[in-house]
């Protein structure tokens, strides 16, 4: 399978693609115990988390479904710079466990 890693230079910087920002996502999401498998494509990764908790990335930020917002009838997205996968795993992790109680 086809797995790239970094894409090509701008003036000295490595940029993140969108397959390497979801691995390390997940990296630090399975350090928290927390599952997740990654899918990409066209630019854009996925980690997914749960059926009804998808990460998408685009190697520069990860956004995620947080809540429905009933007065505008769609969802509120939650989203975190994927510079600091461990913060945004934790982050994704407390909804995780937030979603997984609110379903027992």
């Amino acid at each position: 399978m086809y797995a790239p890693t970094l894409a090509c230079t701008a003036k000295g910087r490595d940029i993140v693609t969108a397959f390497h920002a979801a691995e390390r996502l997940r990296a630090e999401l399975a350090r928290l115990q927390v599952p997740g498998v990654v899918n990409h494509g066209y630019g854009y990764a996925v980690v997914s988390v749960s059926a009804s908790l998808t990460v998408w990335t685009d190697g520069r930020r990860y956004w995620w479904r947080a809540a429905w917002n009933p007065v505008r009838g769609r969802y509120v997205y939650a989203w975190h710079t994927a510079d600091e996968p461990d913060r945004a795993a934790r982050r994704v992790a407390a909804r995780y466990a937030r979603m997984r109680r609110r379903h027992q």
